[in-house]
């Protein structure tokens, strides 16, 4: 990017942070036409199935312009490229799990940005200084083939002691099984630093050919890959949505406990289309782009501000399950997290870490 593109973002970011009071319409107007200028985006981990970034894509070009493409990265994937990348980037959006947010931030990867609805992001959700915010929030599910399993194991004790096959997905790469790991921790009485009560049990699966490494996608939800799925609710949702069998499925939220987290659209220090990269962030954190995520089943972070149709209240596994549920706290996840392919693989999958 020249120098005369870097000073344009640059005070234009200056006006739009010193006077949040211009809602919008002539700061965003200038934002929307250097935007349409560059033309595209390019963004990585926000494949169009995943939390309806479909519709969001599909308005930023219709309203703006922006042509888009996706790389489907894991959240350490991601952070990996922007690193290796530096000045010669060609990524301009990631999405990225909670834990992975702050350690982007911490190694310089990201740039500040505040979008016009700021305040009404809870100060647990986002970095103080802008680098980062949570756009949507997951909490972890069950999706149970009721077909193959029966009696519902509505909690990870009772899951751990059923015959159930698990389906838990890539520990270590991807902040979703990284969450699952944790969540099945707290119900069991551990927490951020003290894994052990699920490396445990999922070891115990392991052990006796029940424990299942693969993500879940829908082929292997269509041809019964696994009896229980460990996910993010909104994932499991979608899924489910789109299977031919979607009634044989039934999502819920472990009543002993489960991990609240999310996903942050973070814009790359170096972005290739920075612009672009801000109006989408912009338009993620507005009513539509709130709401296109609604859509998607995932909880807009700002849901207390929005009015969601009922229909796509509907959708939403019910408020009551969540009350065992807590947030993660993503630096002391972020630091943690770091040692769980090596404790993974040596205690839960017994190879050399």
């Amino acid at each position: 990017m020249n120098l005369s593109r870097r000073h344009h973002l640059s005070a234009l970011l200056g006006l739009m942070a010193a006077r949040p009071a211009l809602a919008g319409n002539a700061r965003l107007a200038e934002l929307a036409r250097a935007a349409r200028a560059e033309g595209q985006l390019v963004s990585t981990g926000m494949p169009d199935s995943w939390a309806n970034w479909r519709e969001t894509w599909h308005d930023l070009l219709h309203e703006y312009g922006l042509s888009h493409v996706d790389h489907n990265l894991s959240s350490a994937e991601q952070l990996t490229r922007l690193a290796s990348e530096g000045r010669a980037a060609s990524i301009d959006l990631c999405d990225v799990g909670f834990e992975f947010a702050a350690q982007a931030k911490a190694a310089g990867l990201t740039r500040a940005h505040k979008p016009l609805h700021w305040e009404q992001i809870p100060d647990w959700a986002k970095d103080a200084d802008g680098h980062w915010a949570l756009a949507y929030t997951g909490t972890i599910a069950f999706a149970v083939n009721t077909r193959r399993v029966p009696q519902l194991p509505r909690s990870w004790r009772a899951l751990l002691a059923s015959s159930a096959r698990v389906l838990i997905g890539d520990v270590g790469p991807t902040a979703q099984a990284n969450a699952a790991v944790l969540a099945a921790a707290i119900a069991l009485g551990g927490s951020e630093t003290r894994l052990e009560p699920a490396l445990q049990g999922f070891a115990e699966l392991a052990k006796h050919g029940r424990l299942i490494s693969d993500n879940p996608t829908l082929p292997r939800m269509k041809v019964d890959h696994a009896d229980v799925y460990v996910m993010w609710d909104f994932n499991a949702l979608s899924l489910r949505h789109r299977l031919g069998n979607a009634g044989d499925f039934e999502i819920l939220i472990p009543e002993d406990g489960s991990v609240v987290s999310g996903y942050s659209p973070l814009i790359n220090k170096h972005a290739p289309h920075p612009n672009a990269a801000v109006l989408a962030r912009e338009f993620i954190f507005s009513d539509e782009g709130q709401l296109n995520l609604a859509r998607g089943n995932a909880r807009p972070i700002r849901i207390d501000h929005l009015k969601l149709p009922e229909r796509v209240r509907r959708r939403l596994v019910d408020s009551a399950q969540y009350r065992n549920a807590r947030a993660l706290q993503p630096v002391l996840w972020a630091r943690e997290s770091k040692k769980l392919t090596s404790s993974w693989q040596r205690e839960v999958l017994r190879r050399p870490g």
